[in-house]
């Protein structure tokens, strides 16, 4: 892969067939920091070959913990991990790793409480608007840490003690701040309470295998949480739950095409809202074994709804659903709450032909007869996928541009939709 690589698609293919759904990308992010808490061997299973994975390896690596990949046959799908932190060399997450990923800040939480004390980068690595880590910074001093910032560097420092522990109720649900937060409590000396968290089904994967790691934790996928602190945590052997955003995204590309394709491994009540969202556009979405069936054989409906946090409607996939409604017969509203900047998709899809208008945080996705193959450019990772979608029913060619950003999101996009009939290849930039 090279930065200057570009995806052909040539649209107009009804995508028929099995799909397998990879691990899902932000709960491994989330799980991988979870070795950081043990100096026992951790072993994920189903990690998904990604980007941003391959980025928190040598993250990991950066702290003295040891990483090796098994199952890594060129034709599977996913791999497995197994990192042992038996020793952490270093307690520092340097910019130059930080800043290709967000998802960095989560091995502040548990730096934190295994060494005493963090330091960690400000992160970069997000187009999608401002998404400050101030409540990451909150719930850990609400949980007995000192919070120390200068020179682009976050430090967090326990007391001599060790944790205490405490209670901190999140002003607005944050996902990131809540993974943090659980990690920290864990090994706290007592026990904390966690109020407004979020209740995503990423989250009630890291609870179950910090509980598969000895850790002891109430209220799992509800807002409240309560975390009694153990002395230690141990080794585990973990499976990545399914991803749902994916998923969704081939639900929809299958959708957009007038195809039916099984997504084989993905669980329905993961994504209720994505489903019902579908069904509501005249997409039928049933479950049957081992995965969800998907059949589009009539005309797309329009849909009218805004992202929220889980249960709602997940901001990483309101770019997938937009692009899917550019080929409704009526005018779809969708209201984006979540992120500012999350519509810079929208005028790549109005160059191949889309119709839709934005005005702040609205979008109204007036529906067309057609779309037609152009040059898109990727903003980022869920408007690259939209672009996908949208060429996936264009008339024509469409060459997608700046792939690096679906690299980091869907394992190898190209080799899963030829599964399913589409015309898509990878060629390398001149």
């Amino acid at each position: 892969m090279t930065a200057m690589d570009k995806i052909i698609i040539r649209g107009g293919k009804r995508l028929s067939g099995t799909v397998p759904v990879s691990g899902a990308k932000n709960s491994a992010l989330t799980l991988l920091p979870c070795a950081l808490l043990t100096d026992e061997p951790v072993t994920l299973r189903n990690l998904p070959r990604l980007a941003d994975i391959d980025g928190f390896q040598h993250l990991m690596n950066q702290f003295g913990v040891s990483t090796s990949i098994a199952g890594a046959r060129p034709e599977d799908f996913g791999r497995v991990m197994t990192l042992q932190a038996t020793r952490l060399t270093s307690t520092v997450a340097p910019y130059d790793l930080v800043r290709k990923m967000r998802a960095s800040i989560l091995v502040l939480g548990p730096l934190l409480a295994r060494a005493g004390e963090a330091t960690v980068s400000l992160p970069g690595g997000c187009a999608i608007g401002n998404r400050p880590i101030d409540l990451h910074l909150k719930a850990l001093e609400a949980l007995g840490a000192t919070i120390e910032l200068a020179a682009g560097y976050v430090r967090a420092i326990a007391p001599d003690g060790g944790l205490p522990g405490g209670r901190y109720s999140f002003p607005v649900v944050s996902v990131g701040a809540t993974e943090n937060a659980l990690m920290t409590a864990v090994l706290a000396k007592g026990k904390s309470t966690l109020h407004n968290a979020a209740r995503e089904p990423e989250i009630v994967d890291l609870c179950n295998m910090l509980v598969a790691m000895g850790a002891q934790i109430e209220g799992i996928g509800t807002s409240d949480i309560t975390i009694h602190g153990v002395d230690r945590l141990h080794g585990a052997t973990y499976m990545v739950m399914p991803d749902r955003i994916e998923a969704g995204s081939y639900a929809c590309a299958a959708a957009i095409t007038g195809g039916e394709v099984t997504l084989q491994g993905a669980k329905i009540e993961d994504m209720e809202a994505t489903v019902q969202a579908l069904r509501d556009a005249g997409v039928h979405v049933e479950p049957v074994k081992g995965g969800i069936h998907v059949v589009s054989d009539g005309p797309l409906k329009p849909v009218t709804l805004s992202t929220a946090p889980y249960p709602g409607f997940a901001t990483d996939m309101q770019a997938q659903l937009m692009a899917m409604l550019c080929m409704a017969k009526g005018s779809s509203v969708l209201t984006e709450t979540i992120f500012e900047n999350r519509y810079m998709h929208v005028p790549e899809l109005n160059r191949m032909g889309a119709w839709i208008e934005t005005k702040g945080r609205t979008a109204v996705v007036h529906g067309v007869d057609k779309l037609t193959g152009a040059e898109v450019m990727a903003t980022d990772l869920r408007a690259s996928m939209s672009l996908v979608i949208a060429g996936l029913a264009a008339e024509g060619e469409t060459q997608v541009h700046r792939l690096y950003h679906l690299d980091r999101g869907y394992e190898r996009l190209e080799e899963k939709l030829s599964l399913m009939g589409a015309e898509i290849e990878r060629v390398g930039g001149d």
